[in-house]
């Protein structure tokens, strides 16, 4: 077992983070979506690494991040002018882009495909650990394969401890969902993942977008991360409620659920926190905004298994802006899908 710690962003910390990625160590870090798990891009025996310490299948591709966009060069073997007016109007930020990769990315990362996942993330740890690194750095969500994604170090910590070298702390992740994942190499452009950048903000710039839906087994092969049927998923069982009637019905299984004697947590917006509460729920608010459902959706999965509920319930909040990302997370994470008319 790796004796793991857990560091404060200090300059001398993040000096040793960097260093512990150049000899073939994995990092995890903090970025403006979730925490990701580190290891060098071009190291495949550290790439291998990631694998093994999440339990994650080879067929599912990592994101190779970069401390700025000229680093494109050195990871992709050619760079379309969409991806560079991309890049100029979201990077650094929440967008991971599909590109042509280069033969200096080892097929491990790409899961033996011929593009790869780059993206500069927003979150000035991330880019000091790259900067200082000097080098590309492979990194999925730091946890356990499958399970709910961290956004705190303590959530790492949870999952990962005794499996990996160091976690950089960097505080509550601002966004809370992972990056939208867009494959340029299509015609249009495919929204593989929706993430922390909204449909509209990338039509606003580039104009129409596809939103692919299809879900995945590992089996199958996965173009980008974030695809597979059962992803993102809490301990305890979880229902998600969708349709018209989805706060209606929510409520009605609540009650039959806790007459029944289940332990029941509800991942409710604060208007609705209270009423759950009355009906003997565990209750985790998630404020009412959209940025706030988002940034604290995970935490709250987590927290409620902590609670030792039996079952969690959440409502579907729509596909407009964040609520595209959020839906497609709570539908991988749910056992059971409801829809209400």
């Amino acid at each position: 077992m790796i004796s793991t710690e857990v560091l404060s962003p200090t300059p001398e910390n993040i000096r040793r983070a960097a260093e512990t990625l150049r000899s073939g160590g994995l990092v995890a870090f903090p970025t403006e979506t979730v925490y990701g798990l580190g290891a060098n891009a071009l190291d495949e025996t550290a790439v291998g690494r990631i694998f093994a310490a999440k339990g994650r299948p080879a067929a599912d591709p990592l994101i190779v991040h970069l401390s700025r966009a000229d680093g494109l060069a050195e990871v992709t073997r050619a760079v379309p002018p969409l991806a560079l007016r991309l890049a100029e109007a979201f990077w650094p930020g929440p967008l991971t882009l599909i590109l042509p990769k280069s033969p200096a990315i080892p097929a491990l990362v790409t899961s033996g495909l011929e593009t790869v996942a780059v993206r500069v993330p927003n979150h000035p740890l991330a880019l000091a650990l790259l900067e200082a690194a000097g080098l590309p750095v492979a990194a999925p969500s730091a946890n356990r394969f499958g399970r709910t994604s961290p956004t705190t170090a303590q959530h790492v910590w949870q999952d990962l401890h005794g499996r990996i070298d160091l976690i950089l702390d960097g505080g509550p992740a601002p966004i809370g969902v992972e990056s939208t994942v867009l494959d340029v190499t299509a015609s249009p452009p495919r929204i593989l993942r929706p993430g922390g950048l909204t449909r509209e903000m990338l039509e606003a710039v580039i104009g129409p977008v596809e939103v692919v839906r299809q879900k995945r087994t590992p089996e199958a092969g996965l173009p980008s991360p974030g695809l597979l049927e059962k992803h993102y998923a809490p301990q305890a069982e979880m229902i998600l409620f969708t349709g018209p009637g989805a706060r209606q019905a929510l409520t009605a299984f609540l009650h039959e659920q806790r007459a029944a004697g289940r332990r029941v947590g509800v991942l409710a917006t604060d208007a609705e926190a209270a009423a759950a509460e009355q009906a003997g729920a565990v209750v985790f608010r998630l404020g009412e905004a959209l940025p706030s459902i988002a940034r604290r959706i995970y935490a709250g999965m987590r927290w409620l298994d902590s609670q030792g509920v039996e079952l969690i319930l959440c409502r579907d909040f729509g596909e407009d802006g964040l609520g595209l990302a959020v839906h497609d997370r709570l539908t991988r994470a749910a056992t059971r899908i409801l829809h209400a008319p």
